[in-house]
């Protein structure tokens, strides 16, 4: 019996060696039964209660492939705390016809699926009424329910949540309040921060978001009632995303805040706090309001091609738009810590990889790799798939002959007890062989369509217009972006900028150049060079 191994821990709180145990256990336990560990999947630090863990996620696909027989854990809750998801794997395991095992309870039945997802489920649930009970008693104390602001320290003693001010960062809180209010931007206060090497909240550097945050949610400096001495908790609730796992804030309404007076941490008088907050109200209406004091709409910005693609090759913050359809290095406009003050056209920008891209993957040289790396791909799932069925094939004749043999000593009289049991286990193991074989995967005798390199000149050549297609385009951008890691933006001596493709895109075009490394001049002010990516993937292209 093939069999995996899945191990997983939740908090970085747990030992790292959590996972060599765990996969010890199941070791023994595979060994004992006499069965063959042919993989191993981990996540470590990871909760239970999402989906997106790459070891995972890497179980189930090779599951579904076919890879092994058995799934071996150590208990049915690393696999997941949800109830739904056990429940839909196990379906998913029963479908094809993969054992599932676990060390402290053997294999995995139905009933234990219902009973052990349940109480893992309640253990989620009731683990967290436990933190927000706890949370909601030390606000009551006038202690803080979670992390340290910025202006306060830990304060020495064994009470959770005690917090003292700090001097030194107090009187930075005091001087971005009393910047603020005198009429400085969030953006500008930062800038002279760094300038004058104030760390910032852990060390880092002044962010303008840092200092502005979100009112609605209490978030960032501005924001922080504790300055003025009061505790506030619970302004927002956090819910995990079924689908995606991600952990989403929910402004709550006042009602249901909690808070609570302490004198004793307040760094700002009242006639400051309230400068601020009238301060934070007039730009708050003036952001909301056109030149004729119309309402704006609130929009969500464009994707565009290659958003959150770029970075600066100075500082390596984010290339982002910083004017009307120009892309500007993030680093020198939120943060003031970078010297890069080149702007670049977004279309521009967009045309340039668009034509090295269709440029490049047209020439001769790359049609006949892609062809060859194409049909080497399907000789190779070709072969995976022949040795599978042979293997299997070999498999099942060797169970069949061990049930002849068994019935042949029936036959000669030589009966025992035990014969029954082993006679049913080669039954199901020679059953579940037979429906493998049925359906394992036949090649096909064709292994390359003839027109495998006209396809592929038909769709690299159309990708501008399917960029244009309202149909299509979601689809196109995302084929192009998923074959770009990063784009480093870096300024060229005498003007414009230079770019540096990293990723699958990058791989691709290097594959027909020579010199790939060497920059070729464009027009505009730019020049393009290739940084070789990890792999050449054959289905961007979705021939």
């Amino acid at each position: 019996m093939r069999t995996a191994i899945y191990a997983r821990y939740s908090s970085e709180n747990q030992r790292d060696a959590s996972i060599e145990d765990q996969v010890e256990m199941c070791r023994r336990y595979a060994t004992a039964q006499g069965w063959q560990v042919v993989a191993i999947f981990n996540d470590r630090a990871i909760s239970g209660t999402t989906l997106e863990r790459p070891g995972y996620q890497d179980l189930l696909m090779e599951a579904r492939r076919g890879k092994f027989d058995v799934i071996v854990v150590e208990a049915l809750d690393r696999l997941s705390r949800k109830l739904s998801e056990i429940a839909r794997l196990h379906d998913e395991l029963q479908f094809t016809r993969i054992a599932l095992h676990a060390v402290s309870l053997g294999r995995v039945e139905t009933m234990h699926v219902g009973m052990l997802g349940t109480m893992a489920q309640i253990y989620v649930a009731d683990l967290r009424e436990k933190t927000r009970r706890g949370q909601l008693g030390r606000i009551l104390q006038g202690r803080a329910a979670s992390g340290k602001a910025f202006g306060y320290e830990i304060a020495p003693g064994e009470e959770r949540g005690e917090r003292r001010i700090n001097q030194a960062e107090a009187a930075t809180v005091r001087k971005i309040f009393q910047l603020f209010a005198a009429g400085v931007s969030p953006r500008a206060i930062a800038h002279r921060l760094n300038d004058e090497a104030v760390p910032g909240p852990e060390g880092r550097p002044w962010l303008d978001t840092t200092i502005r945050g979100q009112k609605e949610r209490g978030t960032g400096l501005l924001n922080n009632e504790l300055y003025a001495g009061a505790l506030v908790w619970n302004r927002c609730s956090y819910v995990k995303d079924p689908n995606s796992g991600r952990r989403l804030a929910r402004p709550n309404p006042p009602d249901q805040w909690e808070r609570k007076a302490v004198p004793q941490l307040r760094i700002l008088d009242e006639e400051l706090w309230g400068a601020v907050k009238r301060r934070q109200e007039t730009v708050a209406l003036k952001m909301g309001r056109d030149d004729e004091g119309n309402a704006l709409n609130r929009a969500h910005r464009r994707k565009y091609l290659l958003s959150g693609l770029l970075s600066c090759g100075c500082c390596q913050e984010g290339y982002t738009l910083v004017a009307s359809g120009r892309y500007g290095c993030a680093g020198r406009r939120s943060k003031g810590i970078c010297a890069n003050d080149r702007t670049v056209s977004r279309v521009e920008l967009e045309e340039r990889i668009l034509g090295a891209l269709k440029q490049k993957l047209l020439t001769p040289e790359l049609v006949a790799e892609f062809s060859r790396a194409y049909q080497e791909e399907c000789n190779r799932t070709t072969a995976e798939a022949d040795g599978l069925r042979l293997s299997t094939v070999a498999s099942l004749a060797s169970v069949q002959r061990k049930i002849d043999g068994i019935m042949s000593a029936i036959e000669d009289g030589l009966y025992q007890p035990s014969m029954k049991l082993r006679l049913a286990e080669l039954e199901d193991e020679k059953r579940l062989l037979t429906a493998r074989l049925s359906e394992a995967w036949e090649p096909s005798p064709v292994l390359v369509h003839p027109n495998l390199a006209e396809a592929y000149r038909r769709r690299v050549a159309e990708l501008e217009s399917l960029l244009n297609d309202p149909e299509l385009r979601d689809e196109a951008i995302e084929a192009i972006r998923s074959m770009i890691e990063r784009i480093v933006v870096s300024p060229r001596d005498g003007g414009g900028v230079d770019l540096e493709l990293h990723g699958d895109l990058a791989r691709i075009l290097a594959l027909c150049s020579a010199n790939a490394k060497t920059p070729s001049r464009g027009e505009a002010g730019f020049s393009l060079s290739v940084v070789a990516g990890a792999r050449f993937e054959l289905t961007t292209f979705r021939l």
